[in-house]
């Protein structure tokens, strides 16, 4: 038998957020691939053709940065360091900053220029400084997206230019870019730079302007990358956070930078418009569950995580959270045993079911606990 507690209203105000997969959902948008996702959850809104692999162009770089911040979080490379180009490095084609080969330039600028312009010679120069070669680079650009579950994708470089040899194999799909985006936007210092309108590196002699122009037209616009080629059409990887809540809209394969912008949008607008995040709290309200022969009476659990759940908007008004617990347990109890389930409720109808489990290990009482524990009884109790 189990314990129940009444539901609870949650106490947080919700804010603007996603929501489970939804399909066959009334939006249609120009661009050929698409898909809509909420990055705290990883949640699918909206895909249309999402799995199909196609040319990224230079949104490949969303790739390339994240290398570049897990290097950077791991300590491999430093933010203070000084990067050189190589001639490889200078002699790429398509968006630079025109760097010579030897020219020097501090990390922070070179990542700049790769978010801002999407500067091929600065991503090729940053991939060499992380790897040490282009190719080692892209080695681990095909381990990490391995990683990450990009199960349709085949990097051959690290810039997305289609002009180089076996070109034609380097493919993604709108769901496995929208799956590295999430991934990248978890480092918060990148925001500093995909948040960048206008700047300048070379110590202002060379101007940098946003190629996503959703950074100064949409609100909240966190960014993320842009790409074009003549075989990849106009693609984006657009991300925007509204109210703590955020999403990531991709597009590829459209036929004007205009309608990449546009179809970015009105995902981005649905996202905005039709879901909410909630946060399952329950706080003091978990009872706690006796221990048998256990050296602690009771325990109290916890939620296995914390992670908030998405939800329809309109299902906000009526959400409730309810607490079920072991009426028992009996030791020895390990640490992150399941002891119950704190479910999400909106006017009854469950959303979301999080495990309760135990918090840390509770070791069953030797006999010489008990034999002790009934000699002080009977002593006490003389």
């Amino acid at each position: 038998m189990k314990r129940k507690l009444l539901a609870l209203a949650l106490a947080a105000a919700l804010a603007v957020g996603g929501a489970p997969v939804v399909h066959g959902v009334s939006l249609e948008v120009a661009a050929p691939s698409a898909v809509l996702m909420e990055a705290a959850t990883g949640t699918v809104l909206y895909e249309k053709d999402a799995h199909t692999p196609l040319p990224p162009a230079s949104v490949t770089k969303i790739m390339t940065l994240l290398l570049v911040m897990e290097a950077l979080d791991a300590g491999r490379i430093g933010w203070d360091d000084t990067v050189t180009a190589s001639e490889a490095a200078a002699a790429k084609g398509g968006s630079q900053v025109y760097l010579e080969a030897g020219e020097q330039m501090s990390l922070q600028e070179m990542l700049k220029s790769v978010v801002v312009v999407s500067a091929n010679d600065c991503a090729t120069a940053l991939a060499e400084h992380v790897a040490g070669s282009e190719a080692a680079f892209v080695e681990l650009m095909n381990r990490r997206a391995q990683e990450l579950e990009m199960e349709n994708t085949h990097f051959v470089n690290c810039t997305g230019l289609d002009d180089e040899p076996d070109a034609e194999t380097h493919l993604t799909t709108a769901y496995d870019i929208a799956l590295m985006s999430r991934a990248l936007l978890k480092h918060d210092e990148i925001r500093d730079y995909t948040t960048i309108w206008m700047d300048s590196v070379r110590n202002g002699e060379f101007g940098l302007a946003n190629t996503n122009k959703l950074v100064r037209f949409y609100q909240g616009t966190t960014g993320l990358k842009t790409g074009y080629t003549s075989a990849a059409g106009h693609c984006l990887s657009a991300s925007a956070e509204r109210d703590g809540v955020e999403f990531i809209a991709v597009v590829l394969h459209c036929a004007t930078s205009g309608e990449r912008f546009q179809a970015a949008k009105q995902l981005l607008d649905y996202g905005f418009a039709n879901y909410t995040l909630a946060q399952p709290d329950p706080e003091t309200e978990i009872p706690p569950v006796p221990v048998v022969l256990g050296t602690a009476e009771t325990i109290v659990p916890v939620p296995d995580n914390d992670d908030p759940v998405l939800i329809e908007k309109g299902q906000a008004a009526g959400i409730t959270t309810r607490v079920e617990v072991a009426d028992q347990v009996r030791a020895p109890v390990e640490a992150g045993q399941r002891l119950g389930t704190l479910t999400l409720q909106s006017d009854g109808a469950p959303l979301a079911a999080i495990p309760l489990v135990a918090p840390e290990a509770v070791p069953r009482r030797t006999w010489w606990d008990v034999t002790r524990s009934l000699f002080g009884q009977l002593f006490l109790g003389a």
